[in-house]
């Protein structure tokens, strides 16, 4: 069941004078990627066939993920009333394929799958609570308070079938730890990248990864602060095992905030060299 609906957020509250021209395009890439879970629900009920308790909170976590690209997409079309959500989205999902059918986990175990869904819900609340913390857009502020909410909540919804699972397959902390890392790196693979290519790209202008995965975080890293790394570095260290409020999970999240640093500092030396290609709309000016 929704903890909201789109039609209660105050959608007359838009103010286009508190416009942050930078925020735009992460939206448009934001709201297609979310759009996308009932993909993604159909891939967690093929893998997890014959488990209905997990089946039916899959489908629960989609039609939320989905209203929050409705939502997001709904924003970007009030802030760029040229662009449009259902065309770009539609590009999006012929270029971006999930195997819907799959009969067995890409993580090589249900627990490992489970596992990786923590990692993208601990990502998914820590950047929109960044988000909603930068942006003075007042719907924008909304929007992403309530999605950073379900995303908190879907990491509990996923952490706790994850410990059911843990529980029969024994699998070792090693794996885990391997299992959350690599879903981490994978935060640079194409899903982000191409949304955010067809969000902000003319339809006629060559993918190309590098200059759309700079586009994007190179963005997208600029609202982060520690705080948002310190309590997701929780999350992460309280899905694989470890104590998420230690003194480990402070080094790594200190450890972290420098990698991104690094990062977001060498993703706009490379978006300076790689400049956003022509997009097929322009933001309203603020």
């Amino acid at each position: 069941m929704k903890h909201w609906h789109i039609e209660q957020v105050r959608w007359d509250a838009f103010d286009p004078a508190r416009l942050d021209p930078e925020i735009i395009p992460l939206v448009k890439a934001a709201a297609m990627v979310e759009r996308n879970g009932d993909d993604y629900a159909l891939y967690l009920q093929s893998v997890f066939h014959d488990d209905p308790d997990f089946h039916k909170a899959a489908g629960h976590w989609a039609v939320e993920e989905v209203q929050h690209g409705d939502a997001l997409g709904k924003w970007a079309m009030l802030a760029d009333p040229s662009w449009d959500f259902e065309q770009a989205f539609a590009r999006y999902r012929a270029g971006y394929k999930i195997d819907v059918k799959a009969d067995a986990s890409i993580r090589g175990s249900r627990t490992g799958e489970l596992i990786a869904r923590c990692m993208v819900e601990t990502g998914t609340s820590s950047y929109y609570t960044a988000l909603a913390e930068a942006t003075e857009e007042p719907v924008l502020k909304e929007v992403c308070r309530l999605i950073a909410a379900d995303e908190y909540r879907h990491f509990k919804l996923f952490y706790d079938h994850m410990k059911r699972y843990l529980a029969r397959e024994k699998l070792s902390f090693p794996k885990r730890l391997r299992v959350a890392a690599g879903r981490i790196g994978e935060s640079e693979d194409d899903e982000l990248a191409f949304a955010f290519h067809c969000g902000n790209e003319d339809i006629g202008t060559p993918y190309d990864h590098d200059r759309c995965i700079a586009g994007y975080m190179g963005r997208a890293m600029h609202y982060y602060r520690f705080r948002h790394i310190e309590r997701g570095m929780g999350m992460v260290f309280k899905s694989v095992g470890l104590n998420p409020r230690g003194r480990l999970s402070a080094l790594a999240a200190r450890g972290a905030w420098r990698l991104l640093t690094w990062r977001r500092n060498r993703y706009a030396a490379l978006l300076a060299r790689k400049p956003l290609a022509p997009a097929a709309s322009q933001p309203v000016a603020a």
